[in-house]
């Protein structure tokens, strides 16, 4: 169902949509802090499935190192809850994740949330803005 891919790969399919920080980190918070996409995703092993880099695109969904942070965040705590499926509900979209996987399935922006019925999630996490 999801096909596995490296971060480098998926750096690659979605670099168009990503959004570069826009603060200008100091040297010594550099060093502490993932510099880039790909390294946030190395460092905490969350993958994207296919269907979801898709959705990504095509909705316009824009992510960014503090965004995913955020999205990692929340699966932690479903983890932490013992959640499988999740819905996890930001401030720019919503995403269905396999908690176990640590896979993000599919992506919903904002405007398209009244038109959708989530099933076959166990969980639901609302990310602050």
């Amino acid at each position: 169902m999801t096909d596995k891919i490296t971060a480098g790969q998926l750096y690659q399919r979605i670099q168009p949509v990503i959004q570069q920080s826009s603060r200008a980190a100091k040297p010594a918070e550099r060093s502490a802090e993932p510099r880039s996409f790909e390294q946030l995703l190395q460092a905490n092993l969350l993958k994207f499935s296919h269907h979801a880099e898709a959705r990504l695109l095509q909705r316009g969904i824009r992510m960014n190192a503090e965004s995913l942070a955020k999205l990692e965040k929340a699966v932690r705590q479903a983890e932490a809850k013992g959640a499988k499926e999740s819905l996890i509900l930001t401030s720019d979209a919503a995403f269905i994740v396999n908690v176990k996987n640590r896979t993000v399935v599919t992506a919903i922006d904002h405007a398209s949330l009244q038109q959708h019925v989530f099933t076959q999630i166990d969980s639901a996490v609302i990310v602050d803005a």
